[in-house]
């Protein structure tokens, strides 16, 4: 298992989740870490001791959480935007997303990986 060490604390490297799942609901922060674990248990109806990576944001979208069970307990981080919101897929009737390392990085980076646009097309006749 790939650790990585800042200031004498473990951290778990994020490819070594199972899966990577976005949780579309904005959710009350307030909540603690059992609350959002019982959010997975109960209305997204998830394991969450299961070894994914479930990401949560709150109703202005400037905040995420990452909860995940690391075989001793759950771990929680968050990480909160000074300016901007993040990417959030809105109006989805399902619970939860599927996100892969790319799209994961994308919503941390302020890529929206819903509205991705690839280069317009260019049509010419002649070259001049």
């Amino acid at each position: 298992m790939a650790i990585s060490f800042y200031k004498g604390t473990a951290m778990k490297n994020f490819r070594e989740f199972s899966s990577i799942y976005l949780c579309v609901k904005p959710v009350d922060f307030r909540k603690g870490i059992y609350g959002l674990v019982n959010l997975i248990q109960y209305e997204i109806n998830d394991e969450p001791f299961s070894g994914t990576l479930f990401l949560f944001t709150n109703k202005n979208r400037r905040n995420i959480r990452a909860v995940y069970w690391d075989k001793t307990g759950f771990a929680m981080w968050t990480k909160a935007l000074e300016k901007e919101k993040f990417p959030w897929p809105k109006n989805n009737p399902v619970n939860k997303i599927t996100l892969d390392q790319d799209q994961f990085y994308w919503i941390l980076s302020g890529i929206n990986p819903w509205k991705l646009n690839p280069h317009q097309e260019l049509n010419y006749s002649i070259i001049t």
